[in-house]
């Protein structure tokens, strides 16, 4: 058993510590070492291998702190993931996509980083994986982005109404009524990103639109930020005539989780046919995210790791027992 003192400035210390030593608590859990913080001195305790991977993380921390992020608890997560696959992490918590008053979007983690890139890279990026990964909420801010800096002239959200069906019509007052319970997600990240009389504004001059899938048939959408979210819902089909709307000048993002897929059982999603089919297209990129990227509770992270773990069990008995057989 070794042991390493580090001597950190006064507000560094307390900044490391977080609200109610919610940041001392992560780094207990994350660390593979005994970790004590007394004043300003932190104490590090374990074996020779695992202090100088801790020492690591903290000294990626303390320059954090120093060069004036706000530390969080997934903060650790982030500088950790980034160090196990030799990056820097103020390279990717340094990037800030977008900012508004307090607000400040910027990838929390090594996918969420190459997301990010990609957006700006390719004309058609695919973003695929569960909930709270960021996948909507990025593509809104690197939207909102593009409009404010004139790359974009409007930015463009849309998802499939899956649930609704063909019974959209029986649904009570006008069309937006009947459609807002789908579309209400993407109004809140837009409402997260900018001025509420700013987003009302765009919406009155046709700068943002939001519209379910149904409604992009027929039209080419030029010089736009396009987001398609909740794509696991859509038909090879619909994949297709919405790839297929793209025009001179504009960005799309896909977005989906090919675990929540609500379509009949008989019915495959368009977000899996097209991995397959566009996969070595030039210009198109697919990021894949994991449990590691969820950003929300941690009790989410273990809720994902769950689902996956019994989908790889239920999987597995399959292969060994084959199908069920039909009566």
């Amino acid at each position: 058993m070794a042991r390493r003192q580090l001597t950190l400035d006064n507000t560094v210390a307390a900044e490391l510590a977080g609200s109610e030593d919610a940041v001392l608590r992560s780094l207990r859990e994350r660390l593979p070492v005994d970790l004590h913080l007394r004043g300003n001195v932190l104490t590090l305790d374990g074996d020779s291998a695992d202090l100088q991977e801790a020492a690591t993380v903290v000294d990626e921390l303390v320059e954090l702190i120093e060069h004036g992020h706000d530390v969080a608890p997934a903060t650790i997560d982030a500088v950790a993931g980034a160090l196990d696959a030799d990056e820097s992490p103020a390279a990717i918590l340094d990037d800030v996509v977008w900012r508004h008053r307090n607000t400040k979007v910027a990838p929390k983690t090594l996918n969420q980083k190459r997301y990010v890139d990609s957006i700006r890279r390719e004309t058609i990026t695919f973003g695929i994986g569960p909930a709270g990964t960021g996948k909507t909420f990025l593509a809104v801010a690197m939207a909102a982005a593009a409009l404010t800096e004139k790359k974009v002239q409007r930015i463009i959200l849309t998802r499939p109404a899956v649930e609704a069906g063909e019974r959209l019509g029986f649904l009570p007052g006008d069309i937006q009524a009947k459609v807002d319970p789908y579309l209400r997600p993407l109004f809140d990240a837009l409402y997260d990103m900018i001025d509420p009389d700013r987003v009302n504004g765009y919406f009155e001059r046709d700068v943002i639109e939001v519209a379910p899938l149904a409604f992009m048939r027929g039209r080419t959408l030029n010089d736009s930020f396009v987001i398609l979210d909740e794509a696991q819902n859509t038909s090879p089909e619909q994949m297709k005539m919405f790839l297929t709307r793209l025009g001179f000048g504009s960005r799309m993002v896909v977005t989906g989780d090919i675990t929540q897929i609500d379509l009949p059982s008989d019915q495959r999603s368009g977000l899996i046919a097209v991995r397959d089919i566009l996969d070595d297209v030039k210009d198109i990129s697919f990021i894949e995210f994991g449990g590691e990227d969820v950003v929300r509770h941690k009790l989410v992270q273990r809720i994902v790791a769950a689902y996956d773990t019994h989908g790889s069990r239920e999987r597995g008995a399959r292969a060994e027992h084959g199908p069920t057989p039909s009566h």
